[in-house]
């Protein structure tokens, strides 16, 4: 992986409450290309437990929707031979929890392109804890264009 993630390379000011570097209240994920995609790890903090031991399904949602955004962005960017990706946003996404997330332990997601058009793109995102599938995600990415309320969020 990089040393340095997307999200600090393409939108150093976003103040996303998943992904934006200088949110310091949020989540502040830090996704690195590989191929086909991105990865990163996430720990949690006790702040984002449902109960006990366990992650609250919308910390869940918020890792997978951001994550894959950027996947999308980067692939987006990638296809068009941009230097820089175009601000995107969620068109729709899904969460399937498949089983509780443990509290306590490192969480890997890796995100893959399942489609890319010049201005969209499909992405599937896997969460897991201790080598185990704890959460999937699906969405739909669009780059906006000018006058879009976040046309101007990443710089």
């Amino acid at each position: 992986m990089s040393n340095i993630s997307v999200q600090e390379e393409y939108a150093p000011n976003s103040i996303c409450f998943g992904c934006g570097p200088s949110n310091k209240e949020g989540l502040q994920i830090e996704s690195y290309r590989i191929e086909g995609g991105l990865e990163m790890d996430f720990v949690c903090e006790e702040k984002h437990q449902a109960f006990p031991g366990v992650i609250n399904g919308g910390i869940l949602g918020s890792l997978i929707d951001c994550h894959g955004n950027w996947t999308a962005a980067m692939a987006i960017m990638d296809e068009n031979g941009w230097d820089k990706p175009q601000c995107t946003v969620t068109a729709q996404y899904e969460v399937k929890l498949k089983r509780p997330t443990p509290f306590g332990t490192k969480l890997n997601l890796k995100s893959r392109v399942l489609g890319v058009q010049k201005d969209r793109a499909e992405v599937i995102i896997e969460l897991k804890a201790d080598g185990k599938t704890c959460a999937t995600g699906r969405g739909l990415f669009v780059a906006v264009k000018e006058g879009h309320p976040a046309y101007h969020r990443w710089h």
